[in-house]
């Protein structure tokens, strides 16, 4: 396969999981705000630092009440994270790949970019609520096609890698937003305002019914626990980066515990590292410094896959 061809892949899968986890932020503080009472800048504020655009948003925007904060992470084509933006990408990178990608693939990434960019038009949302769960099924929609009409090729699989690592790296996000950001005073710790953040955050991974099987009351700790060290909750951090270890060694053949690359030893050594840690130790390190350090991980794992599938290369031999 092309590295063109296996980075559009790669990245078609990295922005609609983007954009899915944006629309997902967006509808759970939608409800947090009804079940708070209030609308207050601190509710809108953390959706930027979600998506690392907080500095941007502050230039341009200013003050974070709904409207702007919605507006910025839903339609601005000059925010990258937008939804708007990451399914204009996915939709350049599905036409330049519709030789290899199903045509049903082909289509339901159209449908979805032309969702949001019909109501982009508008911009005033009638029922916001309707809208984002809309976006959320699009996505979902899109991940069964995928699943179910794709051969379980470099294709899939690099694209299965793609979307993993952005579904991690979101869930390390929105767990460090509650607890650096919306870390309430020592006072608050337990009320029913504590317990109702810490139940949206669950929403927004689309976790609460599992994790309330799984632990019954909402701990802090155990919710830590169970989005960052769970091996089969879907969007725990863990499980995405067994699941994308599996796919990366599925594209280089490399048998399990080697390595022959620098993107399988870093995926490698931080799967590993997960794999023995117990959430007891992360707290002790600090539970924001812990997840600082996993963004960065996830990064240079990114960089490693670019340096390793996606690089062009002078040929062996050839004259420099």
């Amino acid at each position: 396969m092309l590295s063109r061809v296996a980075e559009a892949i790669y990245w078609m899968n990295r922005y609609i999981e983007r954009a899915e986890n944006v629309a997902r932020f967006i509808h759970v503080n939608l409800h947090l705000v009804l079940d708070l009472g209030a609308v207050t800048g601190e509710q809108w504020e953390p959706l930027v630092w979600v998506t690392g655009d907080h500095q941007a948003f502050a230039e341009r925007c200013g003050t974070a009440t709904r409207e702007q904060v919605i507006d910025f992470l839903t339609f601005d084509q000059d925010n990258p994270n937008s939804i708007l933006s990451c399914l204009f990408r996915a939709r350049e990178n599905a036409r330049s790949v519709r030789e290899i990608i199903s045509s049903e693939m082909w289509e339901q990434i159209n449908r979805f970019y032309l969702l949001v960019k019909g109501a982009a038009r508008e911009r005033a949302l009638e029922t916001p609520h309707d809208f984002f769960t809309e976006i959320k099924m699009a996505s979902h929609l899109y991940g069964g096609i995928a699943d179910s009409t794709m051969s379980r090729g470099e294709g899939w699989h690099l694209g299965r890698l793609g979307g993993l690592l952005e579904r991690a790296d979101k869930t390390s996000r929105i767990l460090d937003v509650k607890y650096f950001i919306l870390l309430p005073d020592p006072a608050d710790v337990g009320t029913p305002v504590d317990n109702v953040q810490w139940a949206a955050l669950l929403r927004s991974a689309s976790a609460f019914e599992m994790y309330r099987k799984r632990f019954g009351l909402i701990a802090p700790e155990r919710i830590a626990d169970f989005l960052i060290l769970d091996r089969e909750f879907p969007r725990a951090i863990h499980h995405c980066l067994i699941e994308g270890e599996e796919s990366l060694r599925t594209l280089t053949g490399s048998a399990a515990g080697t390595f022959h690359n620098e993107a399988e030893q870093e995926l490698g050594r931080l799967r590993a590292e997960l794999s023995y840690a117990q959430i007891e130790e992360v707290i002790a390190v600090g539970l924001h410094e812990f997840l600082d350090d996993l963004q960065l991980r996830l990064n240079r794992i990114d960089m490693a896959i670019f340096s390793t599938f996606f690089a062009l290369r002078p040929l062996a031999g050839a004259k420099t």
